[in-house]
This record gives C-alpha cells, sequence and structure tokens, in this order.
C-alpha cells in the first residue's frame, strides 16, 4: 500500500494525494497551494480530511491515503487505500444528482442537500485499493 508520507502532493497530471492511515497521532499540512487554491489536510488511522479555500472537500473515517484525487465541473475520481472499511464524504454541488461508481460497478445515484455532500461506503479491508469516481448526472 502507497501512503502518503508528505501528507499531500500535487501530481503531474493536476491531481493531488493525500492521506496517511498509518499514523497513529494526527498530522496535518496547512496552506499548500495546488492550481491557485489554498489545500489543508488533517489525517492519522482515526480520520482524514480535506479542505480547500477553507472549504469541505474530503473525509474519510477511519482515515485513508487518496491517490489521484481530481476534480471536475461533473464531478471527483480518485484510488482510495486503508486498512479498514471506510465511510468517505465528499463535498459536492447542492442539491445535485450523481451517479456513484466504486470500482467500476455503479452503486446507484444519491442526490446531495443543502451543503452538497455526498456519503458512501468502502470496503477496504479485502482489497488493495478502490477506485471511486463520482459523477454528475
Amino acid at each position: 500500500m502507497a501512503v502518503v508520507e508528505e501528507l499531500l502532493r500535487s501530481e503531474a497530471d493536476g491531481a493531488i494525494s493525500f492521506g496517511n492511515y498509518k499514523l497513529a497521532k494526527k498530522a496535518k499540512v496547512e496552506d499548500y497551494q495546488h492550481g491557485g487554491d489554498l489545500l489543508k489536510v488533517k489525517t492519522c488511522s482515526e480520520i482524514t480530511k480535506l479542505e480547500k479555500n477553507g472549504m469541505f472537500l474530503y473525509e474519510s473515517v477511519p482515515g485513508t491515503s487518496v491517490l489521484g484525487f481530481a476534480e471536475t465541473e461533473t464531478g471527483v475520481a480518485f484510488t482510495v487505500e486503508g486498512d479498514e472499511d471506510a465511510q468517505i464524504t465528499v463535498g459536492l454541488a447542492d442539491g445535485k444528482a450523481y451517479e456513484v461508481f466504486v470500482d467500476g460497478e455503479s452503486v446507484g445515484a444519491i442526490k446531495t442537500k443543502f451543503g452538497g455532500k455526498l456519503s458512501l461506503g468502502v470496503e477496504l479491508e479485502a482489497a488493495d485499493d478502490v477506485f471511486v469516481k463520482i459523477v454528475q448526472i
């Protein structure tokens, strides 16, 4: 498994990778500049949380490592790793419907409410990593 040792990094393709679920104590990186935005990550074995320009973007309980997190106008895509199954919440647009794909299979459509948060469960215990794609429909 590939934890993100530096906690938050920019990738050559414009995506970001963040989180280290192997840490016993919380660690954070603040004011990380990426693509004109300021990012902040807090991570440990219990939780991983990402904010962009002071706004919620990602959270997992327990903590995870996220590789290749890429936002588009219609959603997000990323690969997630962890030692245990995780509850993931992603910040998207308010009141929009999204189709959620986990490892290439649709797990259904979810509509966000006020605040734009979308939550899903990901089975990580038996997998090395899981690819998640969330697309507005």
